[in-house]
This record gives C-alpha cells, sequence and structure tokens, in this order.
C-alpha cells in the first residue's frame, strides 16, 4: 500500500489486509502529515498578528 504524502513524496507502508488499526493508523499518519504541510492561511496570519499587537499593549499598560 503506498500513500501520497506532501510534496509528492511516496511512502510505502506495508499494512496486513487484516489489521484495520494498522491501515486507520496509516492513513490517518498520511492525512497529518498532508495538512501539516498546508500553508497557514493570511487571514488567519492576520488574526495571531491582531492578537499579538492587542498582548503587547496590555502587556505594556501593566508595567506603567
Amino acid at each position: 500500500m503506498t500513500y501520497k504524502i506532501g510534496a509528492g513524496r511516496d511512502v510505502a507502508t506495508p499494512v496486513r489486509a487484516d489489521n484495520p488499526n494498522g491501515q486507520i493508523a496509516t492513513k490517518l499518519r498520511a492525512l497529518y502529515l498532508s495538512v501539516q504541510e498546508e500553508a497557514i492561511p493570511d487571514r488567519f496570519l492576520d488574526l495571531l498578528e491582531k492578537l499579538d499587537a492587542v498582548e503587547r499593549r496590555s502587556l505594556s499598560d501593566v508595567a506603567e
């Protein structure tokens, strides 16, 4: 059994056909790796930057 992972890499994972847990684990691993390599959306990055700015302002207010 071979799964595509990430940027076109193939990973051959021997999984016995009678082992459903092994098959599930292999598919979940492949899904996790493909999601891990996805880019973070710009909208989400903008939100994180806004949250950081608010946090910095609140920390500077506490320090005064």
